[in-house]
Parts: C-alpha cells; structure tokens; sequence
C-alpha cells in the first residue's frame, strides 16, 4: 500500500481519497480512523416531537429502530432521528458499530457485556444508565473485535 499527500495551495477545502481496488478490512480501518479524526466532536441533529436537538455524538448510547422509528438514547433520553440506520453506520463509523439488525452502539460508552452461554448473544450495558442493548450472535464477533481495537488505542 502506498500513501501519498498532495499539496495544493488553491484547494479550497482538504479532502480525503482512498483509491483502492476493493473495500478490505484493512481500508475500512482506514477509512473509519480517518473519520474519527476529522470529527471527534460531531453533533447530531436529533428530534423530540416539533423541537430540534442539537447532541454530540459521544452522548449518544446508541441508535435502535422500533417499527418504522429510529431513536437515538442518551442516558436519561430518547429522541428521534430521521437517518436510516445504515446511513447512521456510514456517518458514525468511527466508534459505533452493529450490534443487530435493529441497533448501533457506540463501543465507547459501554459498561458492561453479559453472554448467554447458550447462544453467544449478549446484553450490553451503560454506566449511569438503565438502559440494555441486546447483541445478536450475527454481531457478535464484529462487536468483540472493536472492542479489542478501542483498548488498543
């Protein structure tokens, strides 16, 4: 792999290209500690019926659909989100992951992960919070994994 950096006076804005010839793991790690380190201090316009909220994303827990609504829970709120939960795991890559069809975590808020011996699904738990997120046996290892590279950091 090469990395190369171009300096040009006359652009505008700095911008990122990986060219690559397939989405590997490698470019996705890539690709997401990039991101974290251009946005760590992203906001996220959330909803409560008629009234926008403007929350950082580190407050964010995690993004669980219910029906056909997507809500984001901090630790003593819900709110909605008009994102789809895939564009959600576009734009928060860096330290959210799936953790089921229906959720995204962010890995640096949990406390706790509790397995089932019988089904190597788990609950994830929240320090300060009340609030559980169930982990499909589909995620689970993805979850392990960035577990493993966030204590790395």
């Amino acid at each position: 792999m090469k990395i190369r950096i171009e300096l040009d006076e006359e652009q505008k804005e700095d911008e990122v290209v990986i060219h690559c010839r397939s989405l590997t793991d490698e470019i996705r790690r890539i690709q997401r500690a990039v991101s974290e380190a251009l946005s760590p201090e992203q906001n996220i316009i959330l909803y409560k019926g008629d009234t926008e909220f403007y929350i950082p994303m580190e407050d964010i827990l995690f993004f669980e659909t219910e029906g056909s609504v997507l809500n984001a829970h901090t630790r003593d709120n819900a709110y909605q989100t008009r994102y789809r939960l895939y564009e959600l795991e576009e734009l928060c890559s860096g330290s959210f992951t799936r953790v089921s069809k229906s959720a995204l975590v962010n890995v640096r808020e949990i406390f706790s992960l509790s397995r089932s011996t019988l089904s190597a699904t788990g609950v994830i738990s929240f320090a300060g919070s009340h609030k559980q997120v169930f982990v499909s046996r589909h995620y689970n290892r993805q979850l392990r994994e960035k577990l493993l590279d966030w204590r790395k950091k």
